[in-house]
């Protein structure tokens, strides 16, 4: 497979703020490729967004509930992970269907990160509004409407991704402070012979969203870091860190036309007045040029 190299480590690009969008916890970013637009979320005031890199207009729909992630749909819309669970959402009449309630009965819980992997099987973990450890799951909604459970004792479900040759799964419980791997079997979507890859350090930041390269190198954004790290899960090593003017950037996803642009959103939750004079751009959505392309993403089968 031919690789796309990476930019020198002093990278002499920097994040550029592409939207103002001031979101209280933006999250989700996505590339349609078959729009060239970018869909993102604004976890707690209930919105999905579309964002069009070349008029720079945002389109605002209220979903109706918190949400946490997007994905596309082969059939059409798009799929959500929501509060309640998983749903489709009618880009055209704004319906929101729910499709599978995993965490009935369950208070206190909302659905956080989620993608979809490379058979279009939408994986998304929930998490607790208290920050409960160990409270959340992450769940595989299937094509065919059932559910599976993935993983329990999860606190915070964040950043997933597949290598490119179907082998292995990614995965941040930010909860743990660490990217593990699973060994992936891509017929049946089972994981197993889970192992920790990358273990950060407190001055890194928290873990928080991942998209993977085309070399099969993990892009993260770290929460609290105020940064972007390129990790290279088979020696644990951080090859490449990118500052962003914000202390909390939440969610990546490679985009544009050759997927050599890397967007990432960003979050104003918890900062004090004197923090958001400091970073008067939190929550917005900001573009970088980080020298290696991306992977396309899976929409969802079903």
């Amino acid at each position: 497979m031919s690789t796309t190299k990476i930019a020198p480590s002093h990278n002499p690009f920097a994040p550029e703020l592409i939207l103002d969008a001031k979101a209280t916890l933006g999250e989700g970013a996505l590339w349609d490729v078959t729009t060239k637009r970018l869909f993102w979320v604004d976890i707690l005031q209930s919105q999905l967004h579309r964002f069009d890199p070349a008029t720079k207009t945002d389109e605002v729909f209220d979903v109706g509930e918190h949400v946490g992630t997007v994905v596309t749909a082969a059939k059409g819309g798009v799929m959500l992970a929501v509060k309640r669970g998983f749903a489709h959402f009618n880009l055209e009449t704004k319906v929101l269907k729910l499709v599978a309630e995993p965490e009935k009965g369950k208070d206190g819980l909302r659905f956080n990160d989620g993608k979809c992997d490379p058979k279009g099987r939408f994986w998304a973990g929930s998490y607790a509004y208290n920050d409960a450890p160990g409270a959340g799951t992450l769940f595989r909604l299937d094509p065919d409407g059932s559910v599976k459970v993935m993983e329990k004792n999860v606190t915070c479900s964040n950043g997933l991704a597949w290598d490119l040759w179907r082998r292995l799964f990614y995965f941040i419980d930010s909860g743990t402070k660490s990217i593990v791997a699973y060994d992936y079997n891509h017929a049946d979507g089972a994981i197993d012979h889970k192992r920790v890859v990358v273990q950060c350090t407190p001055e890194d930041g928290v873990p928080d969203g991942m998209a993977i390269d085309v070399d099969g190198k993990l892009w993260v954004a770290h929460w609290g870091g105020s940064q972007i790290v390129r990790w290279d899960p088979d020696t644990g090593r951080a090859l490449k860190r990118i500052k962003v003017p914000v202390s909390q950037p939440t969610a990546l996803a490679f985009g544009g036309n050759r997927l050599d642009k890397l967007y990432i959103t960003s979050a104003r939750l918890g900062l004090t007045d004197a923090q958001l004079l400091k970073e008067p751009h939190a929550g917005g959505l900001f573009v970088v040029t980080p020298g290696i392309c991306g992977v396309e993403q899976t929409p969802y089968a079903g």
